[in-house]
């Protein structure tokens, strides 16, 4: 590994405000999947990376003939420009990473040669998916992801290329859930998977914006509250990921419209054990949901649950950030942001699931780790 003090090459003078633009396009990706998701759309381009054959998408009906993909779904075009516009953004913010860690590793030894071939790897296995070649488009895929985890293991973080590469090995990846989440039908582990992905990538990237930005915040007790910060990120990841398992199995109106009761009780029937099956074959078409109502009830008691500690834990956050001078801003940013969550997260039970509400609360979560990883990132202990 290079040692830091010897090689310490400059971050690139745009760097930051590629990464910022970056940053933008990942929470309009999130935030535009969200409404893909929420309205029914995932799978109305039953292909990848097509839609019914064509780049774009059908906007009649009339203009596919027996494609296959209408074995698995009828055209919608109404449906299909969301599907494919929401692939064609992912797909800008793909090539937005990649340059960013181009940049990041030009001065490394043959650090963008490192980068341009696992790309390319990547992006030739494409067209083998497409024609039937699985095991070779696999192969490439695995053989590109491997090889930006070298570079991610072997360089630093001094110019950020650590940071860059796994990043774009994240969004790559992320590609190949988004591949899932059609052919496997809406498997409800892949569709959980692909939004902590997204999330992922848009804190890796607000991270890095931050870094190259270099404005730090520095307050006596930074290391305390990193670690608090470190706690909520992880308790906010893990409410999301069951928000995402709600979503998924259809489970977000399992109690009814009741709140805080469920179904009319504080502890109705329900079946944790059959709700958290992460695993149950591919071939199944899970569009609806298949499980039944106690697993829906019991998804849903989970979510809420665990919604009570992180808001007690990013409450209790807020209120330490109002009592620190220099972050009484931010402390009030995420004291609003909280209970706004938590009113969009009842108005979703109460009035049964606004398709505006539901992709606001998707926003506000991103927003909420939009806080706690800025912050992260630019709290530093006072200089000596």
């Amino acid at each position: 590994m290079t040692n830091s003090h010897l090689y310490r090459p400059a971050v690139y003078r745009h760097f930051h405000r590629i990464a910022w633009l970056a940053v933008a396009l990942a929470a309009c990706v999130i935030v535009f999947g969200a409404f893909v998701r929420l309205s029914n759309a995932g799978l109305s381009c039953p292909d990848w990376p097509t839609c019914y054959g064509k780049a774009a998408w059908p906007t009649h009906a009339d203009q596919i003939v027996d494609h296959a993909a209408t074995a698995i779904r009828p055209v919608d075009p109404s449906k299909a420009w969301r599907e494919q516009f929401h692939r064609m953004i992912a797909g800008s913010l793909g090539v937005l990473v990649l340059a960013l860690a181009l940049l990041a590793t030009r001065k490394r030894p043959k650090g963008w040669l490192h980068v341009i071939g696992a790309s390319l790897a990547v992006a030739i296995a494409i067209p083998l998916y497409m024609r039937g070649m699985h095991v070779a488009a696999s192969s490439l895929a695995v053989f590109g992801e491997l090889l930006l985890l070298a570079g991610v293991v072997r360089w630093s973080n001094v110019d950020l290329a650590r940071v860059s590469t796994l990043t774009l090995a994240v969004i790559i990846f992320q590609a190949l859930l988004g591949m899932w989440t059609v052919t496997w039908l809406l498997k409800p582990v892949v569709v959980m998977s692909h939004l902590l992905g997204g999330l992922l990538t848009f804190s890796l990237l607000t991270w890095m914006a931050w870094r190259a930005t270099d404005i730090p915040i520095r307050i006596a007790g930074a290391a305390k509250l990193r670690r608090l910060l470190m706690v909520g990120i992880v308790l906010l990841g893990i409410q999301i990921a069951l928000g995402g398992w709600t979503s998924a199995n259809y489970a977000a109106l399992a109690c009814g419209t009741d709140f805080p009761k469920c179904a009319g009780q504080w502890w109705p029937p329900h079946d944790f054990r059959e709700g958290f099956v992460l695993w149950r074959g591919i071939g199944v078409d899970y569009e609806g949901g298949i499980l039944d109502n106690q697993a829906r009830i019991a998804i849903q008691l989970a979510h809420r649950l665990m919604a009570v500690l992180v808001f007690g834990h990013l409450l209790a956050l807020a209120i330490r950030l109002l009592r620190s001078p220099g972050l009484r801003g931010w402390g009030t940013l995420l004291g609003l942001l909280l209970f706004a969550q938590v009113g969009l997260g009842i108005a979703n039970v109460v009035l049964s699931l606004p398709l505006h509400i539901a992709v606001l609360h998707n926003a506000g979560a991103t927003a909420l780790l939009f806080v706690l990883v800025t912050l992260l990132a630019r709290l530093r202990a006072p200089d000596a």
